[in-house]
């Protein structure tokens, strides 16, 4: 989930509502890699939302202008027409609304803005978040009741994130001076198409680095699946698709123990795209360890050093899209995601939020090997629209 605080159209065409829906994916996407660029220097797992990231800075982007829009449209690779931007977000929501009952999988994704009650926010702004993103304005009394409206919107996510998101906004993030919380939460359950075998599962080792390892539950499956191996790069990827085939685990799983810095170093949108087009389906001997993670981060500081530091200064940010009535800064960007994957699927969740403030038959083939027993990546993609849902990094399954 995605947490943002601030302080004190008509219809296109269907295909170029694709169109515009493309260049977001692709946006976010870009913005995706380029945050993992900067997260990956803390050792250790990793796993967060670019999807549900990206759209709260959206709503947030909104109400800004000027060298501060410019600034964060550049970061997050948003389009400069607004209107294309503001179309390819409904597209791309629209797109990710629940799915049918028989889909195999449960994917939502929500939106709120909580507003301080009696303050000018222009009726401008209220329509675009409500109408693009759906996102209604709760209010609420951040001036004299800032620690209940705190718990109310933890409240809130806990619940869109089936209890996976629990205090999100930590104590002291909200204060008087707290003028709007902008909110995405995304949840997603999926059933692997073909699941694991629990009597399969045994634990085995794990190789963290190549000269430690760990003791860690390791699922294993004899399956087709959609499967590379990227020689120049030094990788391996499988595709482990859910219910239907809509969305999907990928695993990237470097060639040599050691091998995760230099496989990040080459992330990129077009590498990404090329590794999963370069797939073809074969019968492959999986395994692949279980496990769980959970990350939060503080993005104020990242999001600054990656070029849109005046969206966070109290004296220059330009949020004059939102309300003429004082000076808006973003005053945190707190974001809280969770994974758990294991032989049935994937459970996964996570939350944003933007505080503002006020200034103050052929013949057989022997299957593939894909052992992921060393460090690797994985993403949960969307097949349908592309969008990069969750990223992560498994370093040690056992935390």
């Amino acid at each position: 989930m995605l947490f943002l605080i601030l302080a004190g159209s008509t219809g296109v065409a269907a295909s170029a509502r694709e169109e515009t829906m493309k260049a977001v994916v692709e946006g976010s996407n870009g913005f995706a890699l380029d945050l993992y660029a900067r997260l990956r220097e803390k050792p250790g797992n990793l796993f967060f939302s670019p999807s549900s990231i990206s759209t709260a800075l959206a709503m947030t982007y909104g109400g800004a202008r000027g060298e501060t829009a410019a600034q964060m449209a550049r970061v997050l690779h948003f389009p400069a027409d607004r209107a294309a931007l503001n179309e390819g977000y409904r597209a791309l929501l629209e797109a990710t609304r629940p799915p049918r009952e028989d889909a195999g999988y449960r994917l939502s994704v929500a939106n709120r803005l909580w507003g301080q009650q009696g303050f000018g926010f222009l009726p401008d702004y209220l329509a675009l978040t409500r109408d693009v993103y759906g996102a209604e304005l709760a209010q609420v009394d951040f001036g004299g009741a800032a620690e209940p409206s705190r718990k109310q919107i933890n409240a809130w996510v806990e619940e869109q994130t089936r209890a996976k998101i629990k205090d999100l906004l930590p104590v002291g993030v909200i204060t008087p001076l707290t003028r709007l919380v902008l909110t995405n939460a995304i949840y997603f359950k999926g059933d692997w198409t073909s699941p694991f075998d629990r009597n399969l599962t045994r634990d085995e080792e794990f190789h963290v680095t190549s000269d430690k390892t760990t003791k860690v539950p390791m699922m294993h499956k004899v399956h087709d699946f959609r499967v590379a191996a990227v020689a120049a790069d030094g990788l391996k990827l499988v595709e482990l698709p859910y219910g239907k085939g809509d969305l999907s685990t990928v695993v990237l799983l470097p060639d040599a123990i050691d091998g995760l810095p230099a496989l990040e170093t080459k992330l990129s949108v077009a590498a990404v795209d090329g590794w999963l087009a370069s797939g073809a389906r074969r019968k492959v001997e999986l395994s692949l360890p279980r496990f769980k993670v959970e990350s939060q981060f503080s993005l104020a500081e990242t999001l600054a050093a990656m070029g849109m530091p005046l969206a966070f200064n109290p004296k220059d940010a330009d949020f004059s899209g939102m309300s003429t009535e004082g000076e808006l800064h973003i005053s945190a960007v707190i974001h809280k995601a969770y994974v758990d994957l294991n032989e049935e699927g994937t459970e996964a969740a996570a939350a944003t939020g933007v505080a503002m403030a006020l200034r103050a038959a052929a013949r057989p083939t022997p299957p593939v090997i894909f052992r992921a027993d060393h460090p690797f990546l994985f993403v949960i993609r969307d097949n349908r629209t592309g969008a990069l849902l969750f990223v992560g990094r498994i370093v040690n399954p056992a935390g």
